[in-house]
């Protein structure tokens, strides 16, 4: 494995942890916020789902983002070690904020920046859809931009439902909903390693067969197991930034809320992992808390700056992130011409 391959993979492993800051955070925070469950018992119990997620739910997102990028077997390591380190470096400016960003986005910005400036666009799978399953930038785009408005309205209906539902429980519905808390954000994290573990195994991959270490696109073991471990960490190590955002900031959660919010967002997450659509955890499960303030009929407890903010974080997210990547590409080549 020659330099290059390596760094490119440490930073593929790099922007995992950033990941495991925003996105993989975010599958605890409504159940550390409603006090469900403690920050270590939570990070435990996220550990645990996110690995089996990574390694068990297919490589079908993986395929997706490891086609974005279409320049030639000599080009795609910087490329592609350039747009890792713009939509990782990305996401740690957001995180030290403790603004929501998608991960998914600054991986699509990174990576689409560095091969257009690399190659132009011919350089680009933009794609579409094959059948359900979504392809290339315009693909993952689709998809990236749908899944937040299905978080919102999940959000919204399923604590409809619960609501109507627990009516007539009064205090006995209280043990069954931390329960069923524990168990959403089982499947929050098992839905998030399935999804955004694959975000880091697709570009690994894609490296791995540019370099010609393997002779097709699949994801190797080791690299299933790096990429979950690494999202974990990243949630023990500075998730709490991002768990206090959406689990306190945008609206003032209660326990069925919290349930309310993992349930819709495992629904959507877990049914994109399966067509093979990269989604962002941290949409999705913010704007169902979103659906949450709604389906109480409390719009105006919604702390709408918070909300105004991670918008306008998520609609520079691309761009930013493209840019990023052109200057770590200039840096690359530079230093690689040395």
């Amino acid at each position: 494995m020659d330099a290059g391959l390596v760094i490119a993979v440490a930073l593929a492993l790099a922007f995992a942890l950033t990941n495991g800051f925003h996105d993989a955070s975010n599958a605890i925070a409504t159940l550390v916020a409603t006090r469900g469950a403690t920050p270590l018992q939570a990070v435990l119990l996220s550990s645990v789902f996110n690995m089996a997620g990574a390694l068990l739910l297919g490589t079908a997102v993986a395929s997706t983002i490891a086609g974005i990028v279409t320049v030639s077997p000599e080009e795609t390591v910087a490329v592609v070690g350039a747009g890792l380190a713009g939509a990782t470096l990305w996401n740690f400016l957001t995180w030290w904020q403790g603004l929501p960003s998608s991960s998914g986005h600054a991986l699509v910005g990174g990576l689409v920046g560095a091969a257009l400036f690399e190659g132009g666009a011919d350089a680009v799978n933009w794609g579409g859809f094959d059948g359900w399953r979504p392809t290339g930038v315009i693909g993952t785009l689709v998809a990236l931009f749908i899944s937040p408005p299905l978080g919102f309205l999940f959000g919204f209906l399923i604590l409809r439902l619960l609501r109507l539902l627990s009516r007539p429980w009064t205090q006995a519905w209280r043990g069954p909903v931390r329960g069923g808390g524990w168990v959403a954000a089982a499947g929050l994290s098992y839905s998030h390693g399935a999804n955004d573990a694959q975000k880091a195994m697709g570009v690994i991959s894609a490296l791995l067969l540019a370099a010609g270490v393997t002779s097709e696109l699949t994801v190797p073991t080791w690299a299933k197991v790096l990429t979950g471990a690494t999202l974990t960490l990243g949630t023990a190590l500075g998730g709490w930034r991002i768990v206090r955002t959406i689990g306190h900031r945008i609206y003032d959660l209660k326990p069925i809320d919290s349930l309310s919010s993992q349930t819709s967002s495992t629904a959507v997450i877990l049914g994109a992992s399966l067509v093979g659509a990269p989604v962002s955890t941290t949409q999705i499960v913010a704007s169902s808390v979103v659906g949450i303030g709604g389906g109480r009929r409390r719009w105006r407890h919604v702390r709408w700056e918070i909300v105004k903010e991670m918008g306008i974080a998520w609609l520079t997210t691309i761009p930013a992130a493209a840019i990023l990547a052109v200057v770590f590409l200039l840096v690359w080549k530079g230093v690689a011409g040395l």
